[in-house]
């Protein structure tokens, strides 16, 4: 419904962890007109210059928390609000190159009066900053 506003194109940028580089992460927003508890956020799914990222590798971090995908699923407490920015994180020692980085993000959404679930994707070309 929202696919094209779920990357943030400016939210775009290599993280630390310490002093080392340790990935990339992003801004996310929801392809939905509704918040949703985070374990209804059934997949998340992550394409960097068409290779894709092992799940284990992805993290969500909403305002003051980190979530693993298999800890999103056991979260009931906490939301996902409509139009709020998460960051999404890969882990990827060394980060990205600057540069123009192909991005693609796909998110399985679990709606309680839908019988099927809803598949946001959205493809951006972003660019790393030194």
């Amino acid at each position: 419904m929202f696919d094209k506003y779920m990357i943030c194109e400016e939210e775009f940028r290599n993280f630390k962890s310490g002093n080392t580089v340790a990935g990339f992460e992003f801004g996310a927003r929801l392809p939905y007109y509704r918040g949703l508890g985070l374990s209804m956020v059934e997949r998340i799914e992550v394409t960097i210059d068409d290779k894709a990222v092992e799940s284990g590798r992805i993290r969500l971090r909403l305002r003051d928390r980190n979530y693993s995908l298999p800890e999103m699923e056991l979260v009931y407490d906490d939301a996902w609000n409509m139009g709020e920015i998460a960051y999404v994180q890969v882990d990827m020692p060394g980060g990205l190159a600057p540069g123009p980085h192909k991005l693609a993000l796909t998110e399985q959404l679990r709606i309680s009066y839908l019988p099927f679930p809803l598949i946001g994707r959205d493809v951006k070309t972003l660019e790393l900053a030194d």
